[in-house]
């Protein structure tokens, strides 16, 4: 869970960006692209073509979160396959931010 608070606080401070939304709506645009990274990798798209396919399903998140992909796929590609199909990471990613 520290890994994660790390991966979190990283992604959030590293996107000045998201400054321009309230704190709950850049926490479930977040959450949002760790649900697009949790998708991809139960539908066995390797981690370094991550960003190319979700960025191919014109996510409705704004283009500013598109750099995100990077930071938090890592964290999503470590998880084991039972985690990832039994627990929503999206859900776990909001609590944490909105905690930040």
């Amino acid at each position: 869970m520290i890994r994660f608070a790390v991966i979190a606080a990283i992604a959030i401070s590293t996107a000045p960006a998201f400054a321009q939304d309230s704190k709950e709506e850049s926490c479930g645009y977040q959450a949002q692209v760790v649900g697009a990274i949790q998708q991809a990798r139960l539908d066995r798209v390797s981690e370094r073509d991550v960003q190319d396919h979700i960025l191919a399903q014109n996510p409705e998140w704004p283009a500013q979160y598109n750099n995100a992909i990077p930071l938090m796929a890592p964290w999503v590609y470590e998880q084991k396959r039972r985690v990832l199909r039994n627990e929503s990471l999206s859900d776990a990613w909001t609590e944490l931010c909105l905690q930040q």
